[in-house]
């Protein structure tokens, strides 16, 4: 297999933690270098909320990873996944804001679905709502506060398991973003 010169591969895979801004990432990124887009929410939640068994997903994201001969990029953890696609990554990018940085992404990305109840992930995707947001135990903003220190230790413990051979980048800041992907649009051109 060949690795593309430059900041980064072309099998990517992008972890952070809930409203880091791991799906704008990545976007950019597929955009960039010509890569399909797996986002894994899109395939679990795409006719509602947990409406793929993850069984009915594996086959599904193996295909799409197949399919995408020239390169993709993965967003999304997804333990239950992991063994179908970490073991084709050549880059993992680990978006890790300061925790106020993501839950202040996290609010205002969900207050403003909430309020243009807009179908996400597709025509039959779920919808956000304001009621569970704020009034929910499974209120995403509740999710954020209990997960982020498990899944930035989740972050560690898969990292270390990856061969050597592996681009890991780790970035904490919007500047690291901007750098990252302005590395990505100079080697493109050149």
């Amino acid at each position: 297999m060949s690795v593309a010169r430059g900041p980064v591969g072309r099998r990517i895979s992008v972890w952070g933690v809930t409203g880091a801004g791991k799906t704008t990432l990545s976007r950019e990124l597929g955009a960039r270098l010509g890569l399909a887009v797996i986002e894994l929410d899109a395939l679990r939640h795409r006719r509602g909320w947990d409406s793929t068994s993850y069984e009915e997903l594996r086959p599904q994201l193996a295909a799409r990873l197949d399919a995408a001969v020239d390169g993709w990029v993965c967003d999304g953890l997804y333990s239950k996944l992991m063994d179908v696609y970490l073991p084709r990554i050549d880059t993992l990018i680990i978006l890790d804001p300061p925790w106020v940085r993501s839950f202040a992404r996290l609010l205002r990305r969900t207050l403003g679905r909430g309020v243009a109840r807009a179908r996400l992930y597709g025509p039959e995707g779920p919808r956000e709502s304001l009621a569970v947001t704020f009034f929910s135990r499974e209120s995403i903003l509740w999710w954020s506060i209990r997960t982020h220190r498990q899944k930035r230790r989740t972050f560690a413990e898969r990292r270390a398991t990856l061969p050597a051979s592996v681009r890991v980048l780790v970035l904490r800041r919007q500047r690291d973003v901007d750098a990252l992907l302005a590395a990505v649009a100079s080697s493109s051109a050149a």
